[in-house]
């Protein structure tokens, strides 16, 4: 394994211990609203491909994307009292996961599309 991979792979780790330990504090303590949770991962997924740039490493497009997602959901659920105030809407919570996968389903498709397209596996001549 190159030098590149051994420092990714500890980034990597760096973050997932992070996650775990935001998730624990989420989930262990009442009081801590779920969107906490969700903008620390987005801001944990965003940091670890900020070092790895700033470093000359490759970044993750998957982290970036979930890392947005997770920061829109977050910034969303925390807003919710506000949002339930102005606009009347019941079930915020499952129309944000909602629209979240199908944000994040429709990035990876035209990711794939596009690798495919780039590539040339989808020609058959």
């Amino acid at each position: 394994m190159d030098n590149t991979q051994i420092i990714n792979r500890k980034y990597g780790t760096i973050a997932w211990g992070l996650l775990s330990i935001l998730w624990g504090i989420t989930i262990l303590f009442d009081f801590v609203p779920f969107g906490f949770g969700l903008v620390g991962s987005g801001l944990i997924l965003f940091g670890v491909n900020m070092v790895r740039s700033l470093n000359g490493l490759p970044t993750k497009g998957d982290n970036t994307v979930l890392g947005i997602l997770a920061l829109v959901w977050g910034v969303l659920d925390l807003a919710l009292p506000i949002l339930r105030l102005r606009f009347a809407v019941s079930d915020w919570d499952w129309a944000i996961f909602a629209i979240l996968l199908v944000v994040l389903g429709a990035i990876l498709l035209v990711r794939g599309f596009l690798r495919v397209h780039m590539t040339g596996l989808g020609d058959s001549h």
